[in-house]
């Protein structure tokens, strides 16, 4: 059911905040239990999983095994993935996926019936369900959506934001919320002992995302503030192929178009990834997106090509990235797509056991905005949305195994309006994330990034760009401070990975305003950066 925040009494409901994919498939889980759903925007809109192309990893086929996948996904990311996590996830695939059916989703089937599935970069074999080729977020988003709305025990509140996480003696006591867009509007406060954050990821931190606009880092930011431990943040996953045609968040062309045997050339025509990988287009995202960025910054371009490998069949098999080239006046039966690195999935978050537990006592989170151990340094493709949902499902078993705790009494306290965002800033943390914490990162960069973020967190007027600079604090202090390249962190002053620091980073925000400080009070010299080949 759907109701006016204003009619919410006090009560003991689990609230989750997020209308994506963790945030539905948590609630689905949880009834007939009471359940509090706050999204910012209408269902289906402004959810990084609704945009998902790729599918989900499951290794269904014949063959095939969650221990293969669970292999293929600690090799990806590059030696700090929790090995029990990625098998612990990959064993629990195939029931969620039948979760998933069950529900509605319409995976894509072959002639026999069974499940068709498909290959994408580092999987040692083919077990990515699809939906129409390339839309099973939307798909998915779809089914769940529908099922929320069928749901009584699930009362949906939309275009709502929570702009901070309130506490009590080290747990959950509520959140702040205010109208999203109404920067002016009178925040109110949500009594909650049970919160699960599923916000999303960090993606429109920078000038160059396939991210909606909600995935600015607020409930990362959020968390942090109250005290929360923030696991991985400077690992930051760069989409290799956006197409550029100037539209801000930038259209995605889908990994399985390259497993399909599309590939990648620069303006002369030239396959560049043979030369830096043996499986060329099919190698590990962090590769191939610093392999385009490359060529884009020698002034060679970059293009996906698949007039050989699907011609006039593209339209049908990948109906979502064909109908984003037309608009843009680009055919991709008979033209190669522009593209370029664009900021796509943060494997850094709020840091969860095997629960979805935080360190704040009544706080999961789930989704992109949690760190599971599961991604390392470099997600394996088509991962996110089961880990989504395997968290979910978690969250759900965890929270109801627990009897409701009396409701915090929020004090009255006058809380603060929210000024209208600073465009002016906006656009600045934008463009400091891409040209200092992007693909390739160097000391000098990070430095000046951090001391930027830090004082426009102190400053900013508007609490929704404070919250945006204290997820990109996080970020970047978290990449100054790991002098080392590993997976999508790659500095050009240290481009080696260093053994010793084959481990996940573990922070808070109390620690990075540190870094910061130092930052502030010795400047970074600028050294002479070795050329990125």
């Amino acid at each position: 059911m759907t109701n006016n925040i204003n009619t919410l009494p006090r009560s003991d409901d689990v609230v989750i905040v997020g209308g994506g994919l963790a945030g539905l498939f948590c609630a689905l889980k949880l009834a007939p239990r009471p359940v509090i759903l706050i999204s910012a925007a209408p269902l289906g809109q402004g959810a990084s999983s609704a945009w998902a192309q790729g599918g989900i990893a499951a290794a269904m086929a014949e063959g095939d095994t969650p221990e293969a996948h669970a292999a293929d996904t600690v090799a990806v990311g590059c030696g700090i993935v929790d090995e029990a996590v990625a098998l612990g996830i990959a064993r629990e695939a195939a029931p969620r996926i039948h979760d998933l059916l069950a529900y509605g989703v319409p995976f894509d089937r072959d002639l026999e019936g069974r499940l068709a599935v498909g290959r994408e970069a580092a999987h040692s074999a083919r077990r990515i369900v699809h939906v129409r080729g390339d839309g099973a977020g939307a798909a998915i988003i779809a089914a769940l959506s529908e099922a929320v709305r069928r749901t009584p025990s699930i009362r949906l509140i939309e275009g709502f934001v929570a702009e901070a996480l309130l506490t009590e003696d080290g747990a959950v006591a509520g959140l702040r919320l205010r109208e999203a867009g109404d920067a002016a509007a009178q925040p109110i406060l949500l009594a909650a002992r049970m919160v699960v954050l599923a916000t999303g990821g960090i993606g429109h931190l920078y000038a160059v995302t396939t991210n909606p606009r909600e995935a600015s880092g607020s409930g990362l930011a959020i968390a942090a503030r109250a005290g929360a431990v923030i696991a991985d943040p400077e690992f930051v996953q760069f989409h290799p192929t956006a197409i550029m045609v100037g539209r801000d968040p930038a259209p995605l062309a889908t990994e399985a178009l390259r497993g399909e045997g599309a590939t990648l050339i620069n303006g002369r025509g030239e396959h560049f990834m043979a030369a830096r990988h043996p499986l060329a287009e099919l190698a590990p995202r962090d590769i191939v997106a610093r392999g385009v960025f490359a060529e884009i910054s020698a002034g060679r371009g970059a293009f996906l090509d698949a007039r050989q490998a699907l011609g006039a069949r593209f339209g049908d098999r990948f109906p979502t990235v064909h109908a984003s080239c037309m608009a843009a006046g680009i055919d991709p039966a008979t033209q190669a797509i522009p593209i370029a690195p664009a900021a796509h999935y943060h494997m850094g978050g709020i840091a969860v056991d095997h629960r979805g537990r935080s360190s704040i006592d009544g706080l999961w989170a789930g989704g992109e905005v949690s760190s599971t151990g599961a991604h390392g340094a470099n997600r394996l493709a088509s991962n996110s949305l089961l880990e989504a949902v395997v968290y979910a499902a978690r969250i759900a078993d965890d929270i109801a195994g627990r009897t409701s705790p009396s409701p915090a009494r929020l004090a009255d306290a006058a809380t603060p309006r929210g000024g209208a965002p600073d465009a002016a800033a906006v656009k600045r943390l934008r463009m400091l994330m891409s040209a200092h914490v992007g693909v390739i990162r160097d000391g000098y960069g990070l430095a000046d990034a951090v001391r930027s973020f830090a004082a426009l967190e102190r400053e900013a007027t508007s609490i929704a760009v404070r919250n945006m600079a204290t997820a990109a604090l996080l970020v970047a202090a978290s990449a100054w401070n790991r002098r080392e390249s590993r997976g999508a962190h790659f500095r050009s002053d240290h481009a080696a990975d260093v053994p010793a620091l084959a481990q996940r980073t573990m922070t808070t925000l109390a620690a990075v305003r540190e870094v910061a400080d130092s930052l502030s009070e010795r400047p970074t010299p600028r050294t002479a950066q070795p050329m990125i080949a």
